[in-house]
């Protein structure tokens, strides 16, 4: 809206109207199949990607797709990997009308050699 603040890459509010599916997506790690991290340990990008690789499958499981997501909220060890995280999620979302976003950082997460974490909400029409 013009009443608040410019963004640089998200969306401050977003809107949904029902009849919808919610699906809430748990936080998701730069985990591959297997349980390892992806990339060399420290590979922000490796781990960045592997994330949104992992929203993209859990997605296609209810027939939903980046397009459909409304909300991110990112946890990082280190928030100055921002502009690397960006470049990767814009690979995946509508930079024209990005979801809304949540940007934390944090001193660690659950799972040692973790650098991020992402979380989605998606709404699917019915």
């Amino acid at each position: 809206p013009k009443s608040l603040h410019s963004t640089r890459g998200y969306s401050h509010i977003v809107e949904t109207v029902s009849p919808c599916r919610t699906i809430y997506l748990a936080g998701q790690l730069g985990r591959m199949i297997d349980g390892k991290f992806a990339g060399t340990p420290g590979d922000f990008r490796a781990q960045a990607v592997q994330c949104f690789e992992n929203i993209k499958t859990a997605l296609a499981e209810v027939d939903a797709t980046f397009r459909h997501v409304v909300k991110l909220n990112t946890y990082f060890v280190d928030i100055a990997q921002i502009p690397l995280y960006l470049e990767v999620r814009n690979r995946y979302v509508n930079t024209a009308a990005p979801p809304a976003s949540t940007a934390i950082q944090i001193s660690r997460l659950a799972h040692e050699g973790g650098l991020l974490e992402v979380e989605a909400i998606a709404v699917v029409p019915l």
